[in-house]
């Protein structure tokens, strides 16, 4: 069976391949399935088994189209270069992570042989190269771009820093594969991240997709298309912020001006992108379980799961030790549910700004560092953890404001839809080839507690 009007969506992920099947003609999804990522072998077996499954829900055969992200074999793994790490450095992780990539390593002012030496170990896929305004400093860029060019590995390196380098730095690097870019922070205050962010996703496109395997119809990385799935349900409900944890990561998305609401509010800092994307990589449920623990301390685990401080070390444990596991007995999913809350807490603190309470000779002031998301109206929840649990009102309380940390600027008060078939990425991909059916889609789907 072949219908004009169907669309199938995949996401390659690092477990398992999602496939959706959706109609565009009467927007509606049709079905879901699921399957381990075979990344080892062929990712095109686990799409298989994940196809017969959909067939059987739908029947369907074939298709009029077909559109994939993926974040299997590691994603897209990213490291930074910049000057200051509030300016430059800063812009071109707002770069990377708003092209869907996980930062594995960041670097300030002149690289030093140890720091060309961790570098080569992380393996990147991409370097990001940044560092001076436009006109201004140029030093550090060519000291970084040379101490890379004899850097081993074939990553290639993307320079988007002070323009009047770029030619130097493209000589320097001539050897290796280099790409120009416009500067991520062509002035003081101003940042300009969307080339940079295009660039790396053609690249991720042309080379690595190609490279890990994955040459099967992939066109974006899956953070990039969950981020692309927000800006379009953004369009039709308002500011949000989707919320996503996963077994190593926990990533937060914002859609939102996030500007200072008040008059007595000095803004600081570099401007915030008003869609807003961050990977906390030592936050998860499984591979980095210790990462919440570390974050949130062990008594603040213990006294949200009512366990002991010894029965939450062995079964952190366990779970990084058996990152496949599911939660079964009482004890397995308080502890989940623990981990989930303090990793949607601690990942949403640090994408949120903040206010600093000042005095000047004018009287109080407030200076504003980051996104004010106080008047954002909807907390979208996905990931297997928040989607299967079964307090997900108490776990999305975490994402709020809260008299224990008044300074930070988390959302005042806001409804939670849970996306119960885990279709964000696919939407992200649908709203390329049809914006208007994935935002019918999304909010038929999108479940609100």
């Amino acid at each position: 069976m072949r219908n004009k009007e169907t669309v199938l969506l995949i996401d390659y992920g690092s477990t398992y391949t999602k496939v959706v099947a959706a109609d565009i003609s009467k927007p509606r999804l049709l079905g879901c399935a699921s399957a381990y990522t075979t990344v080892e072998t062929d990712v095109r077996e686990g799409l298989e088994r994940a196809l017969i499954e959909l067939k059987r829900q739908t029947g369907i055969t074939e298709y009029h189209d077909r559109l994939a992200c993926s974040s299997a074999a590691g994603g897209l793994r990213m490291i930074v270069s910049g000057l200051v790490p509030e300016l430059t450095a800063k812009a071109a992780s707002l770069a990377s992570m708003g092209a869907g990539a996980k930062i594995v390593g960041q670097y300030n002012f002149e690289l030093t042989e140890d720091d060309v030496a961790e570098i080569t170990a992380k393996k990147p896929d991409i370097l990001l190269l940044t560092g001076g305004t436009d006109g201004g400093n140029k030093k550090c860029i060519i000291h970084n771009a040379k101490m890379l060019a004899d850097a081993p590995g074939e990553f290639p390196v993307i320079a988007a820093g002070n323009r009047n380098s770029a030619s130097e730095v493209k000589k320097i690097l001539a050897h290796r594969r280099v790409f120009l870019c416009d500067n991520v922070m062509p002035s003081i205050g101003k940042i300009n991240i969307e080339p940079a962010r295009q660039m790396i996703r053609d690249i991720f496109l042309e080379r690595i997709v190609r490279a890990k395997g994955l040459d099967c119809g992939v066109l974006m990385p899956t953070p990039a298309a969950v981020l692309a799935a927000t800006e379009l349900l953004a369009t039709d409900i308002g500011d949000m912020i989707a919320i996503d944890v996963g077994g190593a990561t926990t990533d937060i998305y914002s859609i939102t001006d996030g500007t200072p609401r008040g008059a007595d509010v000095i803004y600081k800092g570099l401007p915030e992108p008003y869609a807003k994307r961050t990977v906390e990589g030592d936050i998860g449920m499984r591979y980095s379980a210790q990462g919440i623990i570390d974050a949130a301390g062990k008594t603040r685990v213990a006294e949200l799961a009512g366990l002991s401080e010894k029965a939450v070390t062995k079964q952190i444990k366990y779970l990084t030790e058996h990152t496949d596991s599911l939660p079964k007995t009482k004890e397995q999913k308080a502890l989940d549910y623990a981990l989930a809350a303090l990793a949607i807490e601690t990942a949403t603190l640090r994408h949120a700004g903040s206010l600093e309470e000042v005095y000047t000779s004018t009287g109080r002031a407030f200076i504003q560092t980051g996104k004010d998301l106080t008047g954002i109206q909807t907390i979208v929840m996905t990931g297997g953890a928040l989607i299967n649990t079964e307090r997900q009102a108490e776990l999305a309380g975490h994402a709020i404001y809260s008299d224990v940390e008044p300074q930070s600027l988390r959302p005042k008060k806001a409804k939670t839809l849970i996306d119960k078939h885990y279709i964000l990425a696919a939407m992200g991909l649908l709203g390329s080839h049809s914006p208007t059916a994935a935002i019918e889609i999304m909010k038929s789907n999108l479940r609100e507690l």
